[in-house]
């Protein structure tokens, strides 16, 4: 004991030390609370200025026009497919449908709440944020730099993957749109599962494996993607821990018997049936269309495409520069093995594959993050079951989380290099961290810029019309918001201009599909409100071809034969067409309910009699046949105000005094201030012989309208 305490005494300078040594590994570094501190409020401030955005894109599908959320429906929610309530039936647009009623049920909840979309943009960032908090625990778990307080390499990539993926541009999608919040609650669950299963192996609790079966369970109901988690967890025990093989088994059983669970619930929900893919090119892109038939790819063309979109993401992940929310048909166009991108890709994927599995037994942190990112990236694929699309940015949201560790591990690599294989603190990595640090930086600058896109639809449509100029389904969408746009009374200078815009764009999206019946919907309409109305018929006629039934066209149908019809006969031109036009409308009408029996048509049907009743009337000079009409058109709409005026004129036409005052004092008690109507009832009753009263009326027609004296 006398020996230990001279050896102390003779150097006291390591009891100096200690301390020392102590602060600087209690410095910013090593500080796992002012780490989440940064990684939760750099997710506040990125996406700080999309609470200001309106619903936008998808959002009607899952909010705004979709009845169960609207209502708050929690049976049919869970009961049925995800886009029933939108869609009002079962509609298979993808193989096995869909089953994702957590999110949906969220949004319920808020849209009781509140039906305006400031409450889903804020609860999209929080989630964000902790989506974001939890990969960095995870991460800390998996590394383990508390067991080794000098394992410099483990808090730099914990901390550089959490921030990586924090600023990544390429997950504005996910979370700029409110509908996005469905690929950020299922990766949550699934790194929320993983974390808690190494919780349970390093604090020896099974309660932490309950939860993580739990936490799983809700991340498979918000989406079906949290399922690749079945690989990803037991790849993550063999990297990071020494966990046996029974260990292994006993920490993934838990995410096993969730996702029995429910995918028992799903099939006996959805069916097990997946079905044929859809022959509908908006929701299968590998169709292209042969002497006026439409065919499918042949497996060359598909593959290639296939691994053209796969190089795509890495480029995306690399350098997110041209951002958008639509790859459809065309934008990926049809590709070969001719092209260099397909070869390259196929070279770049190969590489990863042989790198990682090579690595493998070395346990390398960039294998792992390489198999992450292909193992997650296999569910969006379209390589294991079609997904309804070539790609899309919010498909990278859980694969990107390998793509950040791997480039943090590389980072690590080339400060390794840099520093001749020896980093003796923070200090050595100062050229590494100011790499980084630019990196961040313009992340977080595209991202801050990409969320002004997902402002509105309008908004966003016009930014990514520019980079998917070839997408059959944007430029439709574009000429449609156009069109809607154009009719609003403060674009009423720019009507025409704006009109013609979207016909532009929506004539090129059907020279890129030529079947796409809402395209010619959309045509239809524009036509019709810049008066074309032969050639909207035309249109409709074009979408009601290429869709069997098609509702809206046949209504539109119905409503622009109407409309040229009164056209005709304000403008008094192409008279001997009216009554063909007004059988074909009354004729469409018919046709709609007939197949669609919940269609309201009344009041148009009522309105094309109205309009036949002043062409027999005031063109005819048929009073009698006008009369059949407007009895017909009161019987379909009893409040037509214009009918009863139009036959409150034949029963003058007709000397019928009484009938005329009758129909006149009716409408009186609908327009009691309209002096046109007391002169005219006034003409009846001096027809009818009494002076008295009708004086008496035309005065009180002078009285509200003096100009009528003239």
């Amino acid at each position: 004991m006398s020996k230990r305490k001279k050896v102390i005494k003779e150097n006291p300078v390591k009891e100096v030390k200690k301390p020392t040594t102590r602060t600087t590994k209690s410095g910013f570094w090593y500080n796992p609370r002012l780490h989440i501190l940064i990684i939760g409020a750099l997710a506040a401030v990125l996406y700080a200025n999309t609470l200001g955005c309106d619903y936008t894109w998808d959002d009607a599908i899952v909010i705004t026009e979709n009845d169960f959320t609207k209502t708050a429906d929690f049976g049919n929610i869970f009961t049925k497919d995800t886009f029933h309530g939108f869609f009002k039936q079962k509609k298979d647009l993808v193989a096995g449908g869909r089953y994702r009623p957590l999110t949906l049920a969220m949004f319920a909840v808020e849209y009781q709440i509140s039906d305006k979309p400031f409450i889903g943009h804020l609860l999209n960032v929080f989630w964000y944020a902790l989506t974001g908090i939890l990969l960095y625990l995870l991460l800390l778990k998996m590394l383990n730099p508390e067991r080794d307080p000098d394992k410099l390499q483990a808090w730099f990539i914990v901390l550089a993957a959490s921030l990586l993926f924090i600023t990544h541009p390429i997950h504005t999608e996910a979370v700029s749109n409110i509908k996005g919040r469905d690929e950020i609650i299922t990766l949550l669950g699934a790194l929320s599962a993983l974390y808690f299963s190494f919780r349970a192996y390093y604090d020896k609790k099974n309660i932490w494996l309950m939860l993580s079966g739990l936490v799983f369970f809700l991340g498979l109901l918000a989406k079906e993607n949290a399922i690749t988690f079945l690989a990803v967890a037991p790849l993550s025990f063999y990297f990071f821990t020494k966990m046996t093989v029974g260990d292994i088994v006993k920490h993934t059983a838990p995410l096993v018997v969730a996702a029995v669970v429910f995918l028992v619930i799903r099939f006996s929900i959805l069916g097990f049936d997946f079905g044929n893919e859809s022959t509908d090119l908006m929701n299968n892109p590998f169709r292209k269309i042969e002497n006026g038939v439409w065919i499918d790819f042949s497996f060359a063309e598909r593959a290639a495409t296939i691994l053209f979109t796969l190089g795509k993401y890495i480029e995306l992940l690399i350098a997110p520069l041209t951002l958008t929310h639509d790859y459809y048909p065309r934008q990926i166009d049809i590709m070969n093995f001719g092209n260099w991108k397909v070869l390259l890709s196929l070279l770049a994927y190969i590489g990863m594959g042989v790198y990682a599995l090579v690595r493998l037994p070395k346990r390398d942190i960039v294998s792992f993050g390489i198999l992450f990112f292909i193992i997650t990236l296999s569910i969006v694929s379209n390589i294991v079951f079609p997904i309804g699309t070539n790609m899309s940015e919010r498909f990278m949201f859980m694969p990107s989380v390998g793509f950040a560790i791997v480039v943090a591990a590389l980072l690590w690599q080339l400060a390794k290099f840099m520093n001749k294989k020896t980093i003796r603190s923070f200090a050595d990595l100062k050229p590494i961290i100011g790499i980084l640090s630019i990196i961040l930086i313009l992340f977080s600058i595209k991202t801050i810029h990409r969320n002004l896109a997902w402002k509105d639809n309008f908004t966003l449509f016009s930014t990514d019309i520019h980079t998917s100029n070839n997408s059959a389904k944007l430029l439709n969408a574009m000429g449609g918001e156009l069109s809607k746009r154009a009719i609003l009374p403060e674009y009423s200078n720019r009507k025409n201009a704006m009109l013609n815009e979207a016909i532009g764009y929506l004539k090129k999206a059907v020279e890129i599909h030529p079947t796409y019946a809402n395209a010619y919907l959309l045509l239809g309409n524009t036509h019709n409100y810049t008066q074309q109305y032969d050639a909207a018929i035309q249109y409709y006629k074009k979408a009601e071809q290429y869709k069997s039934g098609y509702k809206e066209a046949m209504n539109n149908q119905a409503i622009t034969y109407r409309e040229a019809a009164m056209s005709f006969l304000e403008k008094k031109q192409n008279l001997d067409k009216i009554p063909t036009y007004l059988q074909q409308s009354l004729k469409g009408f018919e046709n709609v309910k007939r197949y669609h029996p919940n269609q309201p048509v009344d009041l148009n049907t009522g309105a094309v009699h109205r309009i036949y009743g002043r062409y027999y009337g005031e063109i005819q000079q048929n009073p009698n046949e006008a009369l059949k009409h407007l009895n017909q058109a009161l019987k379909y709409n009893k409040d037509d105000e214009e009918a009863l005026r139009l036959m409150s004129l034949c029963y003058g036409l007709l000397k019928q005094p009484d009938k005329m005052i009758e129909t006149l004092e009716t409408l009186i008690t609908k327009q009691p201030d309209n002096g046109v109507l007391y002169l005219n009832l006034s003409s009846a009753y001096y027809e009818k012989g009494d002076t008295q009263k009708a004086e008496e009326l035309r005065q009180k027609a002078y009285q509200l309208n003096p100009n009528l004296r003239q």
